[in-house]
């Protein structure tokens, strides 16, 4: 039973969007709060998750535990950079393992049901953590389970009294205020956002606490400074290994051209205003497009490098770790982003950011534009490289969470 019901869930969670609203609102309940009635026969129909691992901690002067999301994989390449940085440290991280949700490395993965109903893995887990030196919490989630009854507040008190320093890091909607969204760029998402109104109390609540805590605070991008002025920005970091293309975008005069969009969240990303935008160079053809969804993270680097154009996101106003990927494979990104986030970038990292600016609006010209001028197409795409290696390949990550909060000169 409980294994057929963590199939279901895992499904239900993977088409989520495309449930009904009363769907949708028991899996957020649940999600929300564990300890209420559909929490709770969640937890029972799922197990309860007594034997889940637990953190091993590192033989190392300076022990970094990262915890609990790794959004995209980032924990546990942020926990890396940090040891590759500096060989007094020892780093992990752990990650709540949902149903249905992408398979990204993870030092420690837990699954929900323990995290929701095991007191024995949330008292061992923190019997573990008790001997890291520093802790950073993801997206300012409780990280301890039933230990302190799911609250940052005494979670962090407790890290403190055990001489652990505390830092928190910024992922995306849990700190972008929607208000605050809308009124920076009009491709704003959040004005037809069914979700909102909770993402706008969750973002406030989340701010409300940065603020008062004022514990050293990073963000993953650029663009959340606009919410979190004080905050240090940690960049993504992208395996530039793993997506070196061997050959390269309009590599061939005269080809057609293959263009992709990449979308886990289409609301977020504009998709459905990218195809329109494109039908006159798809009906010409001189453009092949395709919208990939549902791929694993494993099968990225060839989608990538199967592509000439990959177009990112037309809503936000920033960039994340698809399309860093996609400038390490070479290729020419196209997305929105606010001349705000650009000027930041500039002046962080003294690098121009290669992602051809387009809004919904300025697409198809844009695109029409690189069509006809390969020069120029394949410069932008000879650019990624270098950026992402110089920004995301780990080092200025390591060196913002180092110099800030891990051993702060």
């Amino acid at each position: 039973m409980t294994s057929l019901f963590s199939r279901f869930a895992g499904w239900a969670v993977a088409h989520r969007s495309k449930l009904p609203q009363w769907a949708q609102r028991l899996m957020e309940s649940a999600a929300r709060n564990p300890d209420g009635l559909v929490g709770k026969l969640s937890a029972r129909l799922m197990g309860s998750g007594g034997d889940a691992a637990v953190t091993s901690v590192p033989d190392a002067e300076i022990r970094v535990y990262v915890a609990p999301t790794n959004y995209a994989g980032q924990g546990y390449l942020w926990a890396r950079a940090l040891e590759s940085a500096d060989s007094r440290i020892g780093a992990r991280n752990m990650a709540i393992d949902l149903p249905g949700g992408y398979a990204f490395l993870a030092d420690t993965l837990v699954p929900i049901a323990a995290v929701n109903a095991s007191a024995d893995w949330a008292a061992a887990e923190w019997a573990a953590v008790r001997q890291f030196t520093h802790v950073l919490f993801e997206a300012e989630r409780p990280i301890f389970g039933k230990q302190f009854g799911r609250n940052i507040h005494a979670e962090v008190a407790a890290l403190e009294a055990a001489g652990i320093s505390v830092a928190f890091l910024g992922h995306g909607t849990d700190v972008r205020d929607p208000d605050h969204h809308m009124e920076l760029t009009p491709w704003s998402p959040y004005g037809e956002d069914p979700r909102t109104p909770v993402l706008r109390t969750d973002a406030q609540a989340n701010i409300a606490l940065l603020e008062q805590l004022r514990r050293p605070t990073f963000i993953s991008t650029p663009d959340l400074a606009a919410d979190l002025p004080w905050a240090v920005w940690c960049p993504v970091v992208v395996d530039t290994a793993r997506f070196t293309a061997a050959d390269s975008a309009f590599a061939t005069d005269g080809e057609r051209i293959r263009v992709i969009h990449a979308s886990s969240n289409p609301l977020q990303k504009g998709s459905d205003r990218i195809e329109p935008a494109l039908a006159p160079l798809i009906e010409s053809g001189e453009i092949e497009y395709e919208l990939i969804t549902a791929t694993p993270a494993a099968e990225m680097p060839g989608v990538f490098a199967a592509a000439d154009i990959v177009l990112d996101q037309f809503r936000v106003g920033s960039y994340g770790v698809a399309a860093c990927e996609a400038m390490a494979a070479g290729r020419v990104v196209v997305g929105h982003v606010l001349p705000s986030v650009r000027a930041r970038i500039l002046r962080d990292t003294g690098l121009e950011l290669p992602i051809v600016e387009a809004t919904p609006d300025t697409l198809h010209d844009v695109i029409a534009a690189l069509l006809a001028d390969p020069v120029a197409a394949r410069a932008a795409a000879a650019a990624g490289p270098e950026y992402v290696s110089g920004v995301h390949s780990g080092a200025m990550s390591a060196a913002a969470l180092i110099h800030h909060w891990v051993d702060p000169v």
